[in-house]
């Protein structure tokens, strides 16, 4: 047992040796077996650590004890391990079957030695208190395989889910080449603004009321209803709240093109907005059909259209005023509800995709969870 290399992001390169970074476990390598696509460097390579085939790596640090404990077996010689990682050497034991059982019931027991407040450590000493337990190798390969076999089989629904969102991607920018000159009018003609929750305190959290919160806005193009937070809203208090075909924005991000980012709320609940967002009722419904505008916001041209009023340098605002008179333009009602339509058909389809993505994940925490002991 012993750590990684000191192999940086900036050391990474478009041809080199084959490396894997720590922070690539919780991002890039979702299952337990790591895959062939690997990060590359073209740095000294003659005194780093390579991995032999059967090794497992667990990060040493991370912002939780439960994120820190995440193995994964490399099944390839002389691969490079970056730094921060915690690599367990493994004879006579298989390192998939090692990987899946650490994420399963061990998983706790890791995060039960980790040390660390703000942030968390999990090295060699301390891994070595963690008990496994192992039957034979022939019976280890069969309990794997059955587990990658699963993983396999997610993995290829992340895929179709992915095609799917290329298509509609695809085709909304086409329909919008199509029909998008045919209505010129702006945000400022088609509703009226609002702004977010207002002279709130990290105490008034937690309980309350459902708002809606800026990741909601920045991840779905439609409010996803099953992810609001709370909040404590007072009798008689004046807040904003959003209605049905409001089309919300965000107001500032680090970079300027995730700046404006844009969902529209289609629920009926009685919701707030986070602070950090804006909000747009759409009254002028003779233009304007919400349900498209869901898919007219993250479209090719809109992002193009936003992009020169976000202002800054180290930190990018939306100029909200400019923006909402700035001319936009849109297909003829008639036409967004006909482009609403296809498109919606097939975010149904990726709606049952997704379930049908989180039945297989439960299957395999399932099985996690029952066939280690």
């Amino acid at each position: 047992m012993f750590k990684g290399n000191g192999i940086s992001k900036e050391q990474l390169t478009d041809t080199g040796e084959p490396c894997i970074l720590y922070g690539e476990l919780y991002t890039k390598y979702k299952s337990e077996v790591i895959s062939d696509i690997f990060s590359k460097t073209d740095i000294d390579t003659r005194k780093l650590v390579k991995s032999k085939a059967n090794d497992v790596i667990i990060p040493c640090s991370g912002e939780t004890a439960v994120d820190i404990a995440t193995a994964r077996c490399v099944p390839y010689d002389n691969i490079l391990l970056g730094g921060d990682l915690n690599i367990i050497r493994l004879y006579d034991c298989d390192g998939s079957f090692m990987s899946y059982q650490l994420n399963g019931k061990r998983k706790y027991d890791l995060a039960k030695v980790a040390q660390g407040v703000s942030v968390v450590h999990l090295y060699g000493d301390h891994l070595k208190g963690v008990k496994t337990y192992n039957p034979c190798l022939e019976e280890q390969k069969k309990i794997a395989k059955l587990l990658s076999l699963l993983d396999e089989r997610i993995a290829t629904q992340n895929k179709i889910i992915d095609k799917l969102q290329s298509l509609i991607k695809g085709l909304n920018d086409a329909l919008y080449a199509q029909h998008g000159d045919e209505v010129m009018t702006s945000f400022a003609e088609l509703g009226t603004s609002y702004s977010g929750l207002s002279g709130k305190s990290a105490q008034d959290f937690g309980s309350g009321k459902p708002f809606i919160t800026y990741l909601n806005v920045y991840s779905n193009n439609v409010i996803n209803e099953n992810d609001f937070q709370y909040v404590a809203i007072k009798d008689g208090e004046k807040q904003n709240i959003v209605e049905y075909g409001d089309v919300l924005f965000t107001l500032s991000s680090e970079t300027p093109n995730e700046v404006g980012i844009g969902s529209v709320y289609l629920g009926k609940e009685k919701v707030y907005l986070n602070s950090f967002c804006f909000g747009i009722h759409i009254t002028n419904t003779k233009v304007a059909f919400s349900p498209y505008l869901s898919y007219y916001v993250s479209s090719t041209a809109f992002r193009k259209f936003i992009y020169p009023y976000a202002q800054g340098s180290t930190r990018f605002n939306l100029c909200k005023a400019d923006f909402e008179k700035a001319s936009i333009k849109l297909p003829t009602l008639e036409n967004q509800k006909r482009i609403y339509s296809i498109l919606s058909h097939i975010d149904n389809k990726i709606i049952t995709e997704r379930q049908m993505h989180d039945l297989y994940n439960s299957q395999k925490q399932y099985l996690l969870r029952q066939m280690f002991i």
